[in-house]
């Protein structure tokens, strides 16, 4: 009995060993004949292999990023139909071809450019390539006080296709108008005289605070400048929230109260504030006509002024604050 078994465990340890030696030569003889690597597939087309995959796909990522290098101005490129990966036994004797298979995904490349157009009443006149540059245009127009600097705007674009690109050097020359020289007589303009008291402190919250009544908007447009953001053209935080719409844009009351200032405060311009009770108020800057004085009850919706771009402004828009005890707030929380 015993040696029975022993001749089955032998025969069992035989075909063991006889096993391993052929899959050992069958592995050995693909490891000589084939190599691992990668079918690239576009929108379900192979075209082609690569070796490293990690490779090919970072450079691809990179592209789309960052475009090829052959204009700084390039944002972003868009790309329909990126590779898929399949992994394969290749033959040794066969090639990879990851430039080719890169040049196939750059063929379906659309390119985005990033570049700055400064308008003037709107209406885009020139381009240059950075958001610094058009900044320092629009300091410089101020500078020199030219007569058109309260229509200046800046626009951030992002198109296929850039426009002609000039130096801020030649934009202030192109853009620079000169003052009209004017001789002061003595007036009545409602609209000049102040009436009421302001606080313009710069102190902010970044919480929502609980004001108890509800805003309608004050006016429709883009949102140019967000609460809380700091910039070149203003000494601290974004106080309230800019939204710029065409010069002479009816301004509605965003709630009933009373208006406690109407007049001209430094960098806000033409500005109407109205209180709407337990601390509450809303302000509304850079105005260009004003229709109610310091006392006066409105109502929510009533028009109280017309859209401008006087004071800090580098073109038509409201700036919108709500505060609370006189600390501004995102208007955000409770509009738009």
């Amino acid at each position: 009995m015993l040696k029975k078994v022993w001749v089955h465990t032998r025969r069992g340890i035989k075909f063991v060993i006889l096993f391993m030696i052929a899959a050992f030569l069958m592995v050995g003889i693909i490891a000589f004949l084939y190599k691992p690597t990668y079918s690239v597939f576009i929108d379900g087309e192979q075209v082609g292999y690569t070796g490293d995959r990690t490779t090919l796909q970072h450079k691809i990522n990179d592209y789309v990023e960052n475009g090829d290098g052959s204009n700084p101005n390039i944002a972003f490129v868009q790309i329909e139909n990126l590779p898929e990966y399949k992994l394969c036994l290749l033959k040794k004797n066969i090639v990879t071809n990851d430039d080719e298979i890169f040049n196939k995904i750059k063929e379906q490349g659309i390119a985005y450019y990033k570049y700055y157009a400064i308008a003037d009443n709107q209406e885009e006149k020139l381009y240059v390539s950075t958001f610094e540059e058009a900044e320092n245009v629009v300091n410089s127009l101020k500078e020199k006080n030219s007569s058109n600097v309260n229509t200046i705007s800046i626009v951030e674009k992002y198109e296929t296709e850039i426009k002609d690109l000039i130096s801020s050097e030649e934009a202030i020359s192109k853009l620079y108008v000169e003052p009209v020289k004017t001789v002061t007589v003595a007036k009545t303009n409602k609209k000049t005289t102040s009436t009421g008291k302001v606080n313009t402190s710069t102190t902010t919250s970044g919480s929502k605070a609980s004001i108890g009544i509800s805003l309608i908007r004050p006016v429709s447009g883009t949102i140019t400048s967000r609460f809380g953001v700091r910039s070149n053209v203003r000494s601290s935080a974004h106080t309230g929230l800019d939204i710029a719409t065409s010069r002479g844009t009816p301004i509605k009351a965003a709630a009933s109260g009373t208006v406690t200032f109407s007049g001209y405060k430094g960098s806000y311009g033409y500005m109407i504030v109205i209180s709407h009770g337990n601390g509450v108020q809303t302000y509304y800057g850079h105005c260009d006509k004003l229709y109610v004085s310091a006392g006066t009850s409105v109502s929510q919706g009533q028009t109280i002024a017309a859209v401008g771009s006087t004071g800090n402004s580098t073109g038509p828009h409201l700036h919108l604050e709500v505060r609370v005890n006189g600390v501004a707030y995102n208007p955000q929380n409770y509009v738009y």
